[in-house]
């Protein structure tokens, strides 16, 4: 049987069109998918450990918090331990379902916490956790943390600028940290105001178009933060538990 020659040379080349693409595919020239560089743990969230004697400071907050958390220990040293939980704090919501694994089963002398920054995030025009649920969940929290007997320091959350992104909204920093405010006195809570501290040198200290401030930024932070948690300090350390 005659075979059409045609058809047998469309064969022919439809297999050798093949070899080829499975040759560049797989050739030793074919630049190979490079795996994503793993990002460095961020410092600020490594644990410490104690320097017997001294009072035990927990600090809770978002992203800010973790650009001062060094500055502050290194303010303190000697004087205080300063832990924070090894994680971003995020929203109130968050802090409801982590607030007792941050506490953890330790004694606490000062806590100098934050919410806000994520609360009050837009999410296609909505504020990821509302003002009223905000502060329902700040005052659960405070009841919480007023418990483990620390002095309980709230610090306010800073300025943003419009521009930034995710969008945000300086005039709803402001309204959450009324409310804020408002728990903070009502239960006899010192008040750590970084908004008013921030707000008249924000050109030197923050990023442009950004919540984040600049490292230098973050050390101006964490040097008025320290000085707010050093008032907070108790005159005596309780023992050492034997």
């Amino acid at each position: 049987m005659s075979r059409c020659p045609v058809l047998a040379g469309a064969v022919l080349w439809s297999f050798a069109l093949g070899l080829g693409l499975g040759a560049a595919a797989h050739g030793q020239d074919t630049p190979t998918p490079k795996a994503k560089a793993k990002r460095a743990p961020d410092p600020s969230l490594a644990p410490i450990q104690d320097q017997p004697g001294l009072p035990r400071v927990l600090l809770i907050g978002d992203s800010i918090s973790m650009g001062y958390t060094l500055g502050v220990r290194e303010a303190l040293a000697g004087k205080a331990n300063v832990h924070r939980p090894a994680e971003n704090c995020g929203p109130t919501i968050r802090g409801i379902e982590r607030l007792e694994n941050w506490l953890g089963a330790g004694h606490w002398d000062v806590i100098h916490f934050n919410f806000g920054l994520h609360d009050l995030r837009l999410d296609n025009g909505r504020h990821q956790v509302p003002l009223e649920q905000y502060e329902q969940n700040l005052r659960t929290m405070v009841a919480r943390m007023k418990i483990t007997g620390a002095t309980l320091i709230w610090c306010s959350t800073t300025p943003v600028p419009d521009t930034s992104t995710p969008p945000r909204r300086n005039t709803d920093v402001i309204a959450y940290n009324v409310v804020a405010e408002k728990i903070a006195k009502e239960n006899n809570i010192r008040i750590d105001d970084l908004y008013a501290f921030a707000l008249p040198r924000l050109s030197e200290i923050q990023r442009p178009s950004n919540v984040h401030f600049t490292p230098e930024g973050s050390k101006v932070l964490a040097r008025q933060v320290a000085a707010s948690i050093t008032e907070g300090l108790p005159s005596r350390v309780r023992p050492e538990s034997p």
